[in-house]
């Protein structure tokens, strides 16, 4: 990744991943199909090998989305006390959902930072 001497204005980490765009032009899209990630940019050719996201969207959305649904089923359990099939199928569908959406929003705003701070496998300088 550090042979990149493309000229492109800078995109913005945020933007780049609420679109799931590419984090070089900001053009291309990221991902092919669901979460997994293209081999390398259609619009700018950018290779996507460097990306390494690994277990960081997973653990966010399951802290992320675990606090708003269950936060949102419990104020409804104590201000209203529905049935359990209410619950099934109010938060069920709405977890999914939210998961699905949360894990390629945060997995492409990985992807976005890990390009912007040039971020790669470390080493250790033995020198």
């Amino acid at each position: 990744m550090s042979d990149d001497n493309a000229m492109y204005p800078p995109v913005d980490p945020v933007k780049a991943a609420l679109s799931a765009c590419c984090p070089r032009c900001g053009q291309g899209k990221l991902f092919d199909g669901l979460s997994k990630i293209k081999p390398r940019c259609t619009n700018c050719g950018l290779d996507y090998t460097f990306i390494d996201a690994g277990d960081g969207p997973a653990v966010f959305v399951i802290l992320i989305a675990d606090f708003i649904v269950v936060g949102l089923a419990v104020w409804t359990e104590i201000n209203y006390q529905p049935p359990a099939w209410l619950h099934a199928l109010l938060w069920g569908p709405l977890a999914i959902g939210l998961s699905l959406w949360l894990l390629r929003t945060i997995k492409a705003l990985l992807v976005a930072l890990q390009y912007k701070n040039n971020a790669s496998q470390g080493t250790i300088d033995r020198g």
